[in-house]
């Protein structure tokens, strides 16, 4: 069951993930403001649900299957981030890959920090 879980919401994770990358156009700021916005969102549900968990127990193990592994997994996407960093150090903009992975390690590990207050 546990499986099923994880692959409905790894579905529906990838959905949104999608579904973001086509609605966010492209613009001349080399920031991929959509995988940055994919992966907050996955920092953000999954920090609330543990912090919920955590202090409330309210989400059952398959229900946690359900966001944390499955949907938070299918929208959270290193290997596009890595990619669209690997593209601009590729292209020679080192300022803008830089800037890339600190807005998204400083951004979502803040998200993390705000819920763990």
């Amino acid at each position: 069951m546990n499986y099923l879980l994880v692959f409905i919401g790894g579905g529906l994770g990838s959905l949104l993930r999608f579904g973001l990358s086509q609605s966010i156009p492209n613009t001349k700021v080399y920031l991929p403001i959509a995988t940055l916005l994919a992966n907050t969102i996955a920092c953000v549900v999954f920090a609330l649900v543990m912090s919920i968990a955590q202090n409330k127990a309210l989400f059952s193990e398959p229900v946690k299957f359900l966001l944390l592994a499955g949907f938070c997994g299918g929208l959270s996407t290193f290997s596009t981030f890595s990619n669209e960093t690997f593209l601009m150090l590729k292209q020679g903009l080192y300022l803008y890959a830089c800037g890339n992975i600190l807005f998204n390690l400083c951004l979502c590990l803040a998200v993390f920090y705000w819920f763990s207050k």
